[in-house]
């Protein structure tokens, strides 16, 4: 019985080599590609908030790989913190990455309970406040029934105007039980009753008449100035 006779092909190393290689170049260009770090960190639209703050709550403070990173993490680790009602994380040409800010605007300080109140009502625990913005502070009690036409009247005062409020004070009277006082940054006092709490705004337009007299100025009532002696 004749015997098959097995052809063996011989294996060509070099192209194989060459295949390992390319296949080999590849995978390493891909995985330096996504390993790629951020370049860029750009932090929009915050007043009080500052930047290493947002990047330390985002995780992305020590620049981590650009396309690793995920933006709905970020944006979902960024409004767990109370000081934000919004973040908006994406991604921009030459590995920049854009982080907007939508803040919880404070208004006061609240020290008889040792909170933080923001504009959509929300109180934070003076301990949890981070050492970022400069609001007034409340420094007595307010009845129940005043405290939330307080937190109204103060949310619409503008930003500028809620920056030069140093303290606040609830000064009910025999005729007004919405009385309150505001003692500003610049020295001047300011009475004002819940109802009228929106004339705090044109203060700069009164300042100017002023000619740098100090002395205490009643919005309450009246709408006059008495000097200090």
């Amino acid at each position: 019985m004749a015997k098959k006779l097995v052809k063996r092909r011989k294996i060509k190393l070099l192209p194989c080599f060459i295949v390992l290689l390319i296949l080999g170049g590849l995978s390493f260009g891909v995985y330096y590609f996504l390993r790629l770090p951020i370049l860029n960190l750009i932090v929009e639209n915050t007043t009080y908030l500052n930047d290493d703050y947002i990047l330390e709550l985002a995780g992305v403070k020590n620049y981590p790989s650009f396309w690793l990173s995920s933006t709905k993490d970020m944006e979902k680790k960024l409004e767990e913190s109370p000081y934000i009602t919004q973040a908006d994380v994406k991604r921009e040409f030459f590995h920049v990455l854009v982080i907007d800010i939508e803040e919880n605007k404070p208004i006061f300080i609240n020290y008889t309970n040792q909170t933080v109140v923001f504009s959509n009502q929300e109180e934070v625990p003076i301990e949890e406040e981070v050492d970022l913005f400069r609001v007034p502070r409340l420094i007595n009690y307010v009845p129940d029934n005043k405290y939330q036409s307080f937190i109204d009247g103060m949310t619409n005062i503008k930003q500028d105007i809620l920056g030069k409020i140093s303290d606040i004070e609830y000064q009910p009277n025999d005729y007004d039980k919405d009385r309150f006082l505001l003692y500003m940054d610049d020295g001047n006092m300011v009475y004002l009753t819940l109802t009228k709490f929106n004339m705090i705004n044109y203060y700069n337009d009164v300042l100017s008449q002023l000619e740098n007299r100090k002395g205490i100025l009643y919005l309450d009532s009246g709408n006059h100035f008495q000097i200090m002696e």
